[in-house]
């Protein structure tokens, strides 16, 4: 009975993820990235930009040490599920979903290992070159310069405010500027 009730019971974790996930969402949604940016309303590209934003915020959640690991990995979690709700919602079947997470969830790990390395060092021209192939699916890394100069002064807006207001209303930086 015991083992059934901890299957069922909620997750804090998760439960904390939840509006963590909403803000990165909410914020990778923005239509100065379509309209000033240049980033192509496509599934992939909004994938991209998510995982940037759950990015920033797992960089930013990470600095608070034991607390912010935690929201940080509920964070992650949330985002995992709703890559396979995403799947599951775009018609895929259960047999072919665990093959399409495995792919998502390396590409978000690959992006994340790429781009945590810029962002931690404010090199938003080493960043470019990944968000020039990944985003725009271009080669000149001058594509990528505006949204890698926006999310390097994002990282700076994001380390500057206290843990409860990342946690309820980050301030991004200005898309475009």
């Amino acid at each position: 009975m015991i083992m059934l009730q901890n299957l069922f019971r909620s997750r804090p974790g998760k439960r904390n993820g939840e509006p963590l996930y909403e803000l990165a969402v909410r914020q990778a949604r923005e239509p100065g990235f379509y309209t000033r940016l240049g980033v192509s309303d496509r599934i992939d590209a909004r994938f991209e930009l998510y995982t940037l934003h759950v990015l920033l915020l797992i960089m930013r959640l990470r600095d608070e040490g034991e607390r912010g690991a935690e929201a940080a990995q509920g964070l992650f979690d949330v985002y995992v599920s709703a890559l396979d709700y995403a799947l599951r919602e775009l018609g895929v079947g259960d047999i072919s979903v665990g093959k399409k997470m495995r792919r998502l969830g390396e590409a978000m790990y690959g992006r994340m290992t790429a781009w945590e390395p810029p962002l931690r060092a404010a090199d938003a021209a080493a960043l470019s070159v990944s968000l020039a192939r990944n985003v725009y699916e271009s080669d000149d890394a001058a594509v990528g310069e505006a949204l890698a100069a926006y999310a390097v002064a994002s990282r700076a807006r994001l380390a500057a405010q206290d843990f409860a207001a990342v946690t309820t209303r980050p301030e991004w930086a200005e898309i475009g500027k």
